[in-house]
Order: structure tokens, then sequence, then C-alpha cells
């Protein structure tokens, strides 16, 4: 088979001829010859694989500049990259679909005081922070009052001030009044307080890389949590005996679980397991997740950081915030289970029971 005028490579392809000038103009497909008069491209046949591949990858959405690259690699490895570019398609609208139900459960919510059935609900909560048995300081900073739960686990020679600075911008939710229909931008701006506080402290120091912090953090609302989450810090809910994870690690390794390249058995012994991909400091994405929880009587509130979860088992976990009642008491144990262990990480713990409130 001989060369292949434009239109029916074009045809052959199901590309437009508008998109093959363009793909032959960036380096992506270009013409086997072009006529030096009449300007007119033609193509081999061999290149219909090529362009098939093209085809197929815009239809996927990736931008041209990947599928450039991916049109370079073998087989297998190209099998990979489309792989990990659709993982993050769908971590993105993962991402969007939960902005989409905070939204729609924020347009919808109606402030409880407003029924006269519901029975008003409230938090009880125990915060605590321990720096371990190696690590000389504490970088954490884990924080509990009547509205307001955060963790935030700092990281770099400033981490210390980097988490107090994060939690410290959210303390002003404690006492503001905070209209129903304004939550969503409340949380927004105080992510961006939070986020603007830990700069500050970046700042100060000899280098700009050397303060960031995670911060997951809950606000009560009266009958919701709403929850932003930065890191690889945790929440965790035990509901009707059952514990769930709320949160997802925004961590490198986790970003290769999701991808399919690591088993989650692989992750959790990962040399890279603790590589943030969000965080609040210099340079770093610090784009929160955002969702809104409708609480139950009887809920009970996780928040903790890695010294944590990667320390102690999810069984033991689960075990000690079912069996142990009191806040106060069920976060000095899981504490103590993490030293128990090595204590090789600072480890920081809040529990909040969602209790019914006397009238």
């Amino acid at each position: 088979m001989g060369l292949l005028t434009i239109g029916a490579f074009a045809k052959a392809s199901r590309l437009s001829p508008k998109a093959l000038r363009l793909y032959g103009e960036l380096g992506l497909l270009t013409p086997a010859r072009v006529d030096p008069v009449t300007g007119y491209r033609f193509y081999g046949p061999e290149q219909l694989d090529q362009a098939r591949l093209v085809a197929w990858l815009r239809r996927l959405g990736m931008p041209l500049a990947r599928i450039q690259h991916v049109c370079t690699l073998e087989a297998r490895s190209a099998a990979l990259e489309v792989r990990a570019f659709w993982a993050q398609v769908e971590a993105d609208t993962a991402a969007r679909r939960d902005l989409a139900t905070f939204l729609i459960d924020h347009l919808s919510w109606k402030d409880p005081a407003m029924s006269p059935t519901a029975k008003p609900l409230g938090i009880r909560y125990a915060a605590r922070s321990d720096a371990g048995l190696v690590r000389q300081s504490n970088q954490d900073t884990a924080y509990a009052g009547s509205r307001l739960l955060a963790v935030a686990d700092g990281y770099g020679s400033a981490g210390a001030p980097a988490s107090a600075a994060a939690v410290d911008a959210l303390k002003h939710l404690e006492t503001d009044s905070i209209p129903a229909g304004n939550l969503l931008n409340v949380l927004e701006d105080a992510v961006e307080q939070a986020k603007q506080a830990v700069h500050g402290i970046a700042g100060t120091g000899s280098s700009l890389e050397e303060a960031g912090t995670t911060l997951t953090a809950m606000l009560w609302t009266g009958s919701q949590l709403a929850l932003v989450h930065i890191g690889d810090s945790r929440v965790y809910l035990l509901r009707d005996a059952e514990l769930f994870q709320i949160t997802h690690d925004h961590t490198m390794v986790q970003s290769m679980v999701d991808e399919g390249r690591l088993s989650p058995e692989e992750a959790a012994s990962h040399p890279q397991r603790s590589l943030l991909i969000r965080a609040l400091g210099q340079g770093a994405d610090a784009t929160p997740d955002m969702r809104l929880h409708d609480a139950q009587r009887g809920d009970r509130y996780l928040l903790c950081s890695d010294g944590l979860s990667t320390i102690v088992p999810t069984e033991e976990i689960h075990r000690v915030l079912s069996e142990i009642t009191e806040p106060e008491q069920a976060v000095r144990e899981l504490i103590a289970l993490a030293n128990g262990s090595g204590g090789p990480d600072n480890v920081s713990c809040v529990v909040a029971d969602v209790v019914e409130l006397q009238q």
C-alpha cells in the first residue's frame, strides 16, 4: 500500500484533517511526505496504529504533551502510563464528587434548631499529643473544643510551629457565629488563613521549605461535622460497632495504590510511605478535601496523626474505640499502644463522641 492522502488517513484513523495538521506541527504525527509545491500531506500506512492510539487517548482527555510522551514508550510502559493517568482522573473525579456532595448537603442543610422535633446533640471530647520514644521534639498539634477538633503533623526544621500555627488559625471557629448558609465560605477562608500562617512560619527560616504541616479538622455545626483534610493524618468513624476510615491519605504511596502500582500490603512497608503530595507549606498543593457528615447519637470520631495509624494495627484502634467509654482514657490508651510498639514518631489523637444534650 502506498502513501495515504490526509483525507484518507483522517478517515482511517478517525482524526480530523485539522487535528492531523495540529499534531504534525507538534511533532506528534509527522507526515511521511509533504509535497514541496502544494504543501499537501501524505501519511504511511504504518502510522495508522500511532494515529489511532492518539485518537483514543484524546477521547480519554489526556493532554497532548502527555500523549506525546506515551507514544515514545514501548507497549508495557505505555500501558502503565495510561493506567496512572486514568487513576489520577478518577481521583480528581472523586474529589469533585466529594465537593459536589458537600455543596448539595450545604445548600439543602436546615438549621437543626429550627426543627421542634430534633433532639439537640453535642460532642464530648479529649485531645492528647505525645513526642513518642524516639523523636527529641514533638511536631504534632492536637486540639479539641466544643466546636473544633483538629490534628496537624508538622515536618521540617520548623514543623512544630507550623502545625501549631495551622491549628491556631482555625480556633476562631470556636467562637464565631457561622450562619448555616455560609459554612462553605467559612471553611475555605479558614484553610487559606492556615495556609498563610504556615507560610509566615516558613518565611522566618533559612529556607522556604523548612516548615510544613498536614491539617485534618472537623467543625461541629450542631447536627453535622464539616471535615477539612490535607495530608496523611486521618479521621476514623466508629458507628454501630463498625470502624470506617473517612479520609484519604494524600501521599505518593497512596496514589501508587490508587493507580494499581502497589498493593496495600506493599504500601504499609514502603520506604516512601510518608512522602506527601498535599500539605500546607511552601510549594505544596494545599487543596483540601471537604465533606459534611451527618452525626448520629453514639457516633465516635477519631482524628490522629500517622504516628498512630502507621504503627498501631487498625484492629487495635477499633478495639480501644469500642471498649473504652471515656474519650480521655481512649486517647491515653491509643498513645500508649503507639509507644508500646516502639513509639518511633510523634503521635496525636482526638476522640469525640456525639451525645444527646440534657435539656
